[in-house]
């Protein structure tokens, strides 16, 4: 990003509103959402500022878009702002009554008037139409500028969701507003408490010039852990560019239908990952950090942007739903076993570069040839990730040009797919030399991934298929991970270096392998030799001792039987 597409300062929120800036949520930027859950943290963070010794409140990034002197958009933070501005209308609200009550009527008067016109803004005395510092989108700024601004009673009309919470918002403040200062408040009180407000919550502000600058920062922040509203910003261009070209509320409000179901869809998912899976399942593989730009591009320059909006959106709303499905093996979507049981592998693997692939498979396969493609996926994740753990970056482009070839028809069946993959799937031997290797420390993570290795090899030799996640089952050390000195074959180095390596794993039920703890070797013997696991029975059979030597013996066994389970034969 260039050093200049944007600026960044630290400004309380007193400085935000009080320095003659109109602050202004975008149109079709996303309506009021925030609810008491958002307005009990933010007010225990404001009483919080009463005591403690900490200089202010920290109160995140702001994005702002400069339109033209004094007129920004708000990309990110509209929240925050609007949050902050009902509360201080709470505060006129109470200073309203007590002047109402012919408490110290005239100083109390000349508080709401600073207040207001430094915070919120001011009433025009002709049209008497409240000219505000904070505009929001168009589902929520008539009520709020006509309503709330003006301190009036909710109208009697049905409100939508977001006009209610604003409303509720407004009156579970306003409640707290009262139960803090009590009925004896005074108006210097309450004035007070706004300036602490003021002056103590700081922001981040992000000055950027265009929407491009303003993904970029999103993008920036989001890998930083930041997590703000690039859905938002893609929507609110989206949408802008459809109006711009219709004029009409009915068009956009088709256009939201659309984007509703995207976000309905994805649920907790990251629609930005979303978004890239959807753009290279069926486009030229984009870079994250160039989405926006190329998106921004394919409709600029459409000859009709309306209708490459359109497009993408209900593409968009029709791959959402796959894409959550991918990382959910019990969602209805998978209407067999053997789609569910590759989905579930490729969650367990930690894999999505197969993603954008599987997207475009799903749209124009068939049954047959779409479970064909999803296990070999499931099979190349598995030696290529899993194993081999080899740069997922190489995946990326080949996964790519195979849904490029897919979407395009040039690619029909699961064996053209399949066969494209080749340069990801590694060979027999390259895969047993990294399944040799192979060490797995067990922690939440892992252990479902070795059980599910262990089972398979079982299910392989013994052809008995057992429930992999059941509690009657668990993981066996041979060499314990805390052996002590009932082990002397092995060094303290080769204790920790072993203890977790495939080989020495093995399956138990859960009560023997209770039973049989931290035992020596020989102790151990009867319980494998009882167990009615094949690969367990093996071991006393095949070793007599326990030493590195046998380890890496019984591993490359496994490893043998590993390329055989996992193995796709037309590449092989």
């Amino acid at each position: 990003m260039a050093a200049t597409s944007f600026k960044t300062s630290t400004m309380t929120f007193r400085e935000l509103m009080g320095n003659g800036s109109v602050y202004q949520v975008p149109r079709f930027q996303r309506d009021y959402s925030w609810t008491e859950t958002e307005w009990e943290d933010l007010w225990q963070d404001i009483i919080a500022l009463e005591t403690s010794v900490e200089q202010g409140h920290y109160m995140g990034y702001l994005v702002l878009q400069s339109l033209q002197e004094r007129k920004l958009d708000v990309i990110d933070g509209q929240q925050r702002l609007t949050t902050l501005s009902l509360i201080v209308l709470t505060v006129l609200k109470n200073l309203s009554r007590l002047k109402e009550m012919s408490i110290d009527p005239e100083n109390n008067e000349k508080r709401i008037r600073v207040l207001e016109e430094t915070y919120i803004g001011f009433v025009d005395p002709v049209t008497l139409v409240s000219q505000l510092k904070l505009r929001l989108n168009r589902n929520n700024n008539d009520y709020y500028k006509q309503y709330i601004a003006t301190l009036s009673d909710a109208p009697k009309i049905k409100h939508n969701a977001s006009e209610k919470l604003m409303r509720d918002c407004f009156e579970w403040f306003d409640a707290k507003v009262q139960e803090k200062f009590g009925e004896a408040h005074k108006g210097k009180s309450l004035a007070e408490f706004v300036t602490l407000i003021a002056e103590s919550l700081f922001f981040t502000v992000i000055y950027v010039t265009d929407e491009l600058n303003a993904f970029k920062v999103f993008e920036t922040l989001n890998a930083r852990g930041v997590r703000l509203s690039t859905t938002d910003l893609l929507k609110n261009y989206f949408f802008s560019k459809v109006f711009e070209e219709s004029g009409h509320e009915a068009t956009v409000d088709e256009l939201e239908k659309q984007w509703d179901k995207i976000v309905a869809n994805l649920g907790e998912k990251s629609f930005p990952d979303f978004l890239r899976t959807f753009w290279n399942s069926r486009n030229k593989l984009a870079r994250k950090k160039d989405l926006f730009n190329v998106i921004r591009e394919s409709v600029r320059q459409s000859d009709n942007k309306q209708k490459r909006v359109f497009e993408l959106t209900k593409n968009m709303a029709e791959d959402s739903s796959v894409y959550a499905a991918l990382g959910n093996p019990t969602d209805d979507f998978w209407t067999t076993k053997e789609k569910r049981e590759f989905i579930s592998e490729l969650k367990m693997y930690r894999v999505t570069q197969p993603y954008a692939l599987l997207l475009a498979a799903s749209r124009l396969m068939d049954d047959e040839d779409f479970i064909k493609t999803l296990r070999a996926c499931s099979i190349i994740s598995f030696r290529y990730n899993v194993i081999g753990k080899l740069s997922p970056n190489r995946q990326e482009p080949i996964y790519n040009d195979i849904a490029i070839r897919i979407s395009s028809r040039e690619f029909r069946n699961s064996n053209q797919i399949i066969n494209g993959l080749r340069d990801v799937y590694p060979t027999d031997e390259q895969f047993k030399a990294a399944f040799e290797e192979a060490s797995f420390p067990l922690n939440t993570q892992t252990k479902k991934l070795v059980r599910h290795i262990l089972f398979k090899i079982e299910k392989f030799i013994s052809k008995e298929d057992y429930d992999s996640e059941s509690n009657l089952y668990s993981i066996e050390h041979v060499l314990p991970e805390n052996p002590g000195e009932a082990w002397p074959g092995f060094d303290h180095d080769e204790q920790s270096r072993f203890a977790c390596r495939v080989g020495n794993l093995t399956l138990l039920k859960t009560s023997d392998n209770r039973r049989i703890g931290n035992s020596k070797y020989e102790e151990k013997i009867q319980a494998y030799r009882d167990s009615a696991f094949e690969i367990t029975k093996r071991i006393p059979e095949h070793y007599q001792e326990w030493t590195p030597e046998k380890i890496a013996s019984r591993q490359e066994w496994m490893a043998k039987q590993a390329v055989s389970i996992w193995r796709l034969p037309e590449l092989s």
